[in-house]
Order: C-alpha cells, then structure tokens, then sequence
C-alpha cells in the first residue's frame, strides 16, 4: 500500500506541477498592451507591414553607422534566437539620405546571420517623428531622429510592454546599447508573447477539431 501510494504520488505531482506552470503561462503571462493599434507602415513602404506580425521596431536616425553596434546587439540577442519563427520580423525606420548608410550596415549584419526579415523603411523626418508620437510612449527621439530604445509590437499593431517593471515601472522599449538588458528582459518578454500566439494557435485547432 505504501508502495503504491508514493509511485501515484511521483506520478500525479509532475503532472499537477506541468498543469500549474502551464495554466499560469496562459493566464498571468502576458505582455501588457501598452498603446493600441499604432499606425501601419504600409503607407511609408508598401512591400512591409506591421498587421499579422510579430515586429520588433526600432528607429536608427541619421548617421545610423554610428549606430550599428545596437543593431548587432540585437541582432544577436534577440533576431538571431527568433528570426526562424514565422511571422517574426524587425522593422527599423531611418531617415532618407542613409541609404548607403543601411547598405553598410546590411552587408555587415549579414555576415552574422540571414537578414531576410530586416526590414528598413526610409521616410521623411516629419512622417518618422509622426510615426513615434503615435507610439505614446515616455521617450523621445535624440537629435538625429534615432533611439537606442525598440519596441514589441502584436499582431494587432499593438505596442507591447511592462507596466511593472522592476527599474522603470512602466516598461515601452528596450535599450539595445545594453546586452544585459537584451539578454535579461527583452528576450523574456519575446518568449512571452510568441507563447502567447502558439497557445492561442493551439486552442483555435483544438476548436476546430471537435
């Protein structure tokens, strides 16, 4: 009796623990919708889109070579762990003019990895300052219409976030001059809300099924 009551003990615990865990990615952890439904992009560069996308959006401003090492930082630490996944894509806006800037940059980026789903959007300083106000975010471009901060947007062009974090409270981008911040807190919430859309995915199959 004793016997069978630890093996029905080791079986069951495992199974509740797995059940718990899983429940609570479905319920608690989600990413918090910070602004909604910010403006699509097709309007500045018809061939991209943010709809049905997973997007991380950055902003690399005039002289966006002096920028390159953020975007080797998140190149790989976040697009190098993610970029396999469909629907997955980074979307940086720069100033026209950089063109050769970014030819640069991609020649460089793709010695480190396959950059099929780096996107960049050339567009008017008016309509890249536009575009960041509609983020509604606590930031602000620098001079040079650049920031070393990018943002999670959902399928649904909704800006994702913390509105708890432990340093800032209310969480809208990540800093890519910060490895630790990459590996620590961005890569987590990427986790986060790709979870989020396989979960949804699942359920929408297993409706389907019955």
């Amino acid at each position: 009796m004793k016997k069978t009551f630890v093996l029905v003990v080791l079986f069951i615990f495992p199974l509740v623990a797995y059940l718990f865990f899983a429940s609570g990615v479905n319920n608690f952890g989600r990413l918090p919708i910070l602004t909604k439904e910010i403006p699509e992009v097709t309007s500045l560069a018809a061939n991209v889109q943010l709809q049905d996308k997973i997007t991380i959006l950055g902003f690399l401003g005039y002289n966006a070579v002096q920028r390159k090492g953020n975007a080797f930082n998140l190149n790989q630490k976040i697009y190098k762990r993610f970029h396999e996944f469909n629907d997955f894509q980074m979307v940086m806006l720069v100033p026209k003019g950089e063109e050769e800037s970014i030819e640069q940059i991609k020649e460089e980026l793709g010695k480190l990895s396959p950059i099929e789903k780096w996107n960049f959007i050339f567009a008017s300083d008016k309509e890249i300052t536009n575009f960041f106000t509609e983020l509604n975010t606590n930031l602000t471009l620098d001079k040079d219409l650049g920031s070393p901060e990018v943002f999670i947007i959902d399928k649904k062009r909704n800006l994702r976030g913390r509105s708890d974090d432990e340093d800032e409270g209310i969480k809208y981008g990540f800093n890519t001059t910060s490895v630790a911040e990459l590996n620590n807190k961005m890569e987590d919430d990427v986790k986060i809300i790709l979870a989020e859309y396989r979960l949804a995915l699942k359920k929408n199959n297993a409706d389907r099924s019955k």
